[in-house]
């Protein structure tokens, strides 16, 4: 931004427009929005609370799930309060440090959830792939080890997003063009140089979502290769266990990537093709991955209807 005296001075706040060019509909459109969030919290709170309440479930698989749902939660709620406050209440502003850590909040938890997808990954591959060491590979320790790892892991690809962009000075506009701050939305309002902040967003993308989804895919490979040797039968129940993971997955990396090809790629200030993706990308994989492991995982399937008092066979008149 400028000040008084026509110098470059830090931000001290910013505006989030919400949806550009659709001002007037952003009050009912946050209704669905507001709907959506409701079921995505509501539907991983229910998974928490049946894996940590059955002991059955206190499997490494489920455990990564209940890391999963705790992620999601967490996610949705960084974003969709200030979101349902712009599309309500027109309360646009935003500080600076609240943005920053909104920023530092998303893009974190972003990187631990890819860390529990790989963790999935590696679970199914053992489970499937070297079924008798699976109890002494992975272990209860282990895995609480590794939820650990993936929180340090996120926090410490993000610790220095702050400084880099407390250290740039913004002018002309303190308008980011999404509901809510993005690291690629704010680093655009800096009138410096920006190389370091775009190296830096690469480093961490092929470092963590890179990286992530290479061993998965390679996980699912040799997963592939071992399945196609055994019986039909054997098959089936193989990929039954992982399709809901590969579910999730593309849940959540399909709009990844397609939020960061649309930041590199469309060009245009005013198009709402970006802040569409960037509400998707927060909001759709916090819906969906309580509805796909509740259908496609008998063992939650079960416990939810046990929850809801509802059983699985009529009884005939």
């Amino acid at each position: 931004m400028v000040d008084p005296s026509g110098n470059e001075s830090s931000a001290t706040y910013f505006i989030l427009i919400g949806l550009p060019g659709l001002e007037e509909a952003q009050f009912w459109l946050a209704f669905p929005l507001c709907s959506l969030y409701f079921i995505a919290v509501l539907g991983n709170l229910t998974i928490i609370y049946i894996v940590l309440t059955e002991h059955s479930l206190h499997e490494p698989m489920y455990i990564f799930l209940c890391m999963l749902s705790g992620l999601d939660v967490l996610i949705s709620t960084s974003s969709m309060p200030k979101m349902m406050a712009i599309f309500w209440f027109n309360s646009t502003t935003i500080q600076f440090d609240a943005c920053l850590l909104q920023m530092f909040a998303i893009h974190s938890l972003s990187g631990m959830e890819s860390t529990v997808l790989l963790a999935m990954a590696f679970d199914r591959y053992v489970a499937i792939c070297h079924p008798l060491r699976h109890a002494t590979v992975l272990t209860l320790p282990r895995v609480t080890k590794i939820g650990m790892a993936a929180v340090v892991r996120g926090v410490a690809l993000m610790a220095p997003l702050p400084f880099f962009i407390k250290h740039l000075p913004f002018c002309r506009s303190n308008i980011l063009s999404h509901s809510y701050c993005l690291h690629q939305d704010v680093m655009k309002l800096a009138c410096a140089d920006i190389r370091v902040n775009i190296i830096y967003g690469l480093i961490v993308i092929i470092s963590a979502i890179g990286l992530d989804s290479l061993l998965i895919s390679l996980s699912y490979l040799l997963i592939l290769k071992t399945v196609l040797g055994l019986t039909h039968e054997a098959q089936a129940k193989a990929f039954g266990t992982c399709i809901s993971h590969v579910c999730a997955v593309f849940i959540f990396y399909v709009p990844f990537i397609g939020l960061s090809m649309v930041h590199r790629f469309d060009k245009r200030h005013d198009s709402l093709l970006p802040v569409i993706m960037a509400n998707t990308y927060l909001l759709v994989p916090p819906v969906l991955n309580p509805i796909v492991y509740g259908v496609k995982t008998k063992e939650i399937r079960q416990r939810i209807l046990r929850l809801l008092h509802v059983t699985t066979h009529t009884s005939d008149p």
